[in-house]
């Protein structure tokens, strides 16, 4: 392989930054983030870093969902803008490296969009079989909703037919119904509408429900035997119509599933997954002190093809999950991260972001972020966690981690030049309000969170070794060490982070190497010299972080 490679298969060592334009920047000032706000912030993405946008919904909404009940999926929310706007920012972000990438919504629509509307209205309807409908009373569904606390099953009477139709989520939701081959005649409409204005790619939402035939007549089920081959066929679809498009799924199953969604290693139908189970775990360990929950997962990630990659995170515009703990484990996470009960939802997650989970300590917050973006995959980032902003708790559920985007320390963190209460959301207060989180001041101080995460960002996009190499966990004596080696092509970095907060010498050895070889620090000045085992001992600060990369004395890798 060749460092060229890396241009093609983009995504394997992109980073990746998701943002709600509503939430963003506000610059017709009517308290609503915009498509030209988001272009005139484009320049303070680039220099972070960033090279793929993903923007969460901005197609009209009913507003049930934060625009995830969505009415039209051919416009742009005129809360927003336009589709000349769209395409403004698109080519825009293009010029500064960023590709930009989009929530594909399609599991359900909204139940006003005018597909659900005719279909319940009569049984005649031409859009009636989008949705899948039911005409004698439903079972106890209780334990099949996503949202407990909204919902109390997943089908919702019709009076209009005198049937109940299926929704996996709200009820204002009602699924559409894969297994019509005018739905996924739809389907592919959509993505080919939004990849001819510039798209490239999009983060498919909730794609095991997309796929799901429970509820759906038998025949139906059997003209689609196989909702694998369907993902494959869109995947293709996207190379088609561009062949460097990315489908970025939500797949929140265990490993073994996972690797079904990537097209096993034939790696033919999504092209990227979110690694929920890493995520998790890394939180048990965070709490824990102890880095084993963390290594074992990535130990047990399955072998997946060349051209896949998985999406690394520390958190994402949802509830932090923990679902895939067990109940103690849970436990565990919520005392140490989330003990109040509103900082909790569904019994299976937190609405908190990382640097309140933290109590702010900087130490903490940087060896977090240094480990997202040592870890083999892709990073992605939420909106305002380069800058360490908190959530607003008052907003409750997924809502609190989606507050304005903290600019400057003035009125509303500069988000916009409305009243207050005309904003969309209201701006977080208390400790981590813009008056002592926001990007202006950030960006002129050298030793800011910001400034830290251009550097890990530059390092990172500097060290393909870390989206494309083989992954390592390398032995030493600390519970609370991490320590691995990541090695693709000529080259090779060893990560070592301390989830503690005593300080550590860390002995290890790096395999393949020798008194030729020596450790230079990426994150600060200094290194480490081999032995002639490939053996050193690095010290570590309590919550200590270090990249290391090997080199010898003719090596041309940068440094």
């Amino acid at each position: 392989m060749r460092i060229t490679d890396t241009s093609d298969l983009w995504w394997k060592n992109a980073v990746v930054y998701c943002l709600d334009v509503e939430t963003f920047m506000d610059w017709n000032s009517d308290g609503i983030g915009d498509l030209e706000g988001l272009a005139q912030r484009l320049d303070h993405l680039a220099d972070l870093g960033i090279t793929c946008l993903w923007l969460m919904p901005f197609y009209p909404t009913a507003g049930r969902d934060d625009g995830y009940d969505i009415t039209d999926y051919y416009a742009v929310d005129p809360r927003l803008g336009t589709l000349g706007d769209l395409v403004e920012m698109i080519r825009t972000a293009n010029d500064r490296g960023m590709r930009v990438i989009a929530d594909l919504v399609v599991n359900h629509t909204s139940d006003q969009h005018p597909w659900f509307q005719s279909a319940k209205a009569s049984k005649d309807s031409p859009y009636r079989d989008f949705y899948v409908w039911r005409e004698d009373q439903p079972p106890d569904t209780s334990g099949q909703v996503v949202f407990p606390d909204a919902e109390e099953g997943i089908w919702t009477h019709s009076p209009e037919t005198d049937a109940w139709y299926l929704h996996r989520f709200y009820a204002e939701q009602p699924d559409l119904d894969v297994t019509n081959p005018r739905v996924r005649d739809e389907i592919a409409k959509i993505m080919g509408f939004w990849l001819q204005l510039g798209l490239a790619g999009f983060r498919v939402d909730a794609v095991p429900f997309l796929l799901e035939t429970a509820g759906v007549d038998e025949d139906s089920a059997a003209h689609f035997p196989d909702p694998h081959e369907y993902l494959r066929a869109l995947r293709a679809f996207l190379g088609r119509r561009t062949g460097s498009g990315v489908l970025l799924g939500e797949v929140n199953l265990p490993f073994e599933q996972q690797a079904e969604f990537f097209g096993g290693q034939d790696g033919d139908e999504l092209t990227m997954q979110f690694d929920f189970n890493t995520m998790q775990q890394m939180y048990l360990s965070l709490a824990r002190c102890d880095a084993g929950p963390l290594a074992a997962s990535l130990a047990a990630r399955p072998e997946i093809s060349p051209d896949s990659q998985w999406g690394t995170f520390v958190r994402n515009h949802d509830e932090l999950t923990l679902d895939k703990l067990g109940d103690d484990e849970r436990a565990e996470v919520f005392a140490a991260f989330g003990p109040e009960e509103e900082m909790q939802v569904y019994d299976r997650g937190l609405i908190r972001r990382l640097p309140p989970m933290l109590a702010g300590d900087p130490r903490r917050v940087r060896m977090v972020y240094s480990l997202l973006f040592s870890l083999p995959g892709t990073p992605v980032l939420f909106y305002g966690e380069e800058i360490g902003m908190g959530e607003d708790l008052s907003a409750g559920s997924r809502l609190s981690v989606r507050t304005p985007m903290q600019r400057t320390s003035g009125a509303n963190g500069g988000f916009s030049d409305a009243a207050a209460e005309e904003l969309t959301r209201p701006v977080v207060d208390g400790g981590f309000a813009p008056e002592f989180v926001n990007v202006a001041d950030q960006r002129r101080d050298p030793d800011s969170l910001l400034s830290f995460m251009k550097l890990l960002i530059r390092r990172y996009r500097e060290s393909p070794e870390l989206g494309w190499g083989g992954f390592q966990l390398l032995e030493q004596p600390h519970a609370a060490v991490l320590a691995h080696l990541c090695t693709w092509d000529d080259g090779a970095l060893v990560a070592v982070h301390n989830l503690g907060a005593e300080p550590l010498s860390v002995p290890l050895t790096v395999p393949g190497c020798g008194a030729g070889h020596r450790l230079e620090d990426l994150l600060t000045a200094g290194g480490a010299q081999l032995a002639d085992d490939g053996s050193v001992e690095l010290a570590l600060e309590g919550y200590g972080y270090r990249w290391l990369r090997v080199v010898t004395e003719d090596s041309r890798r940068i440094l």
